[in-house]
């Protein structure tokens, strides 16, 4: 790229970046939480088109997703808003093509009043963007309209085809980002703005969404030794996992990209509930566990690992034994991967980084779900997850960074330039 073309895009992102944090406030002000994606998914495809985008919206198909083996199953939460993509078709293909995703679902914001600053409120103190989803990841797709809109601003476009997913369902399922694939959408390499710290995500673990259920016998808390409370059992059970959660940590080190990390497998119990009385000695219990695994690893062999464990747990439970727990599937059925190095998609990001960081381009391993793992296992693309610096995402009073959101917006602008080419409009 030369310089004159260069620092037209690094001025041009500059220029138009005011515009850029009010268009992501008013991405933040969308209460968009799972199966309440339908108003910001309205908009966005109302953007996209009015930016002449040709646009394709399409439902999540149930049992094309239920029968890939990287789906999930549909529970009773699922989303049903739509997925939306803007395609971009150059003047003539010159270059090599490009997918740039998102995902608007966020997670719920907990009690209210433990945030300083309103939730859905964007509200900006300093260099910090404050409310759910200003992270995670709405800054990032303000980020994917933007970078385009820089070569706009100075009259060009990609010279190759450009495919902007705007998706659901990626803090639950995964599904959304998998329904582009079943339904065709794939490119040359994908590039995804998650808040990655400025870094480039070389791994990410796959992840499991299961809910376990035990039940109990209910009496009189005055009889209860003749009773058997199911949230006691419960608790039996989570110890069990545990012992699950510490022998694959332990194996970390057959893991490329995991050895180094304190901790890569998260055993997380999310949500429990139980008992219908507080003087009744409760008949059941549900909880609901999220687990990671490493990448390679079938999500369905790991849980059969799981389910075989608390079964052999609960044979030698006086009471488990007689009433074994049901273990059922309700989320996350998703394979972790690992990007290997030198790809000409890397190399590309990884010098556009550099000029707008002056400084290189540097990767981890993030022990989470990422949407890539789509592009990466079964499109089969260079998958580049990376974005901007961000704190307390599923926390009280997440923010990004503006500053380092504008020099990824700059980078993600100088590799869109770089690896589809550009044309005049």
């Amino acid at each position: 790229m030369n310089t004159d073309l260069r620092d037209a895009i690094l001025c041009a992102v500059d220029e138009g970046f005011d515009e850029q944090i009010a268009y992501t406030q008013k991405l933040v002000s969308f209460a968009s939480q799972r199966g309440e994606e339908f108003t910001i998914q309205d908009f966005i495809y109302d953007d996209y088109a009015a930016r002449g985008f040709k646009m394709d919206r399409f439902e999540m198909n149930e049992a094309e997703l239920t029968s890939h083996e990287g789906g999930a199953p549909f529970a009773a939460g699922h989303s049903r808003a739509p997925i939306v993509v803007g395609i971009h078709h150059p003047k003539e293909e010159k270059r090599r093509s490009l997918i740039l995703q998102h995902h608007l679902d966020v997670v719920p914001v907990g009690p209210e009043d433990m945030w300083e600053y309103a939730p859905y409120g964007g509200e900006i103190v300093g260099d910090r963007m404050y409310g759910r989803g200003a992270g995670d990841m709405k800054a990032g797709a303000g980020a994917n309209v933007y970078a385009l809109e820089a070569l706009k601003r100075i009259g060009l476009q990609p010279a190759s085809t450009v495919y902007l997913q705007s998706v659901v369902e990626e803090e639950s399922t995964g599904n959304g980002a998998l329904q582009t694939f079943l339904r065709g959408y794939t490119a040359d390499a994908a590039l995804i703005p998650e808040p990655e710290e400025n870094k480039l995500a070389r791994a990410c673990s796959g992840v499991l969404w299961f809910e376990v259920e035990v039940r109990g016998i209910p009496v009189h808390v005055r009889q209860m030794g003749e009773g058997a409370n199911a949230i006691d059992a419960a608790y039996r059970v989570i110890g069990a996992l545990r012992e699950i959660e510490a022998k694959w940590n332990a194996e970390k080190g057959q893991h490329r990209g995991f050895e180094d990390e304190p901790k890569p497998i998260n055993m997380n119990i999310g949500i429990i509930e139980g008992g219908d009385w507080g003087s009744s000695v409760p008949a059941w219990c549900r909880f609901q566990v999220r687990i990671s695994i490493y990448p390679g690893q079938k999500a369905q062999d790991k849980l059969r690992e799981i389910t075989d464990h608390i079964s052999n747990f609960a044979r030698g439970d006086r009471f488990l034994g007689q009433n074994p727990p049901r273990v059922t599937q309700n989320g996350f059925n998703a394979e972790g991967y690992y990007l290997e190095p030198g790809s000409e998609a890397e190399n590309t990001l990884a010098r556009a980084h550099e000029t707008a960081f002056g400084a290189k381009l540097e990767s981890f391993t993030t022990p989470a779900y990422l949407d890539a793992r789509v592009y990466a296992l079964y499109n089969r693309i260079p998958t580049l997850c990376y974005g901007p610096v961000s704190r307390n995402i599923h926390g009280f009073d997440e923010y990004v960074s503006l500053e380092s959101l504008r020099s990824v917006t700059k980078t993600m602008a100088l590799f869109i330039a770089d690896w589809c080419g550009t044309e005049a409009i």
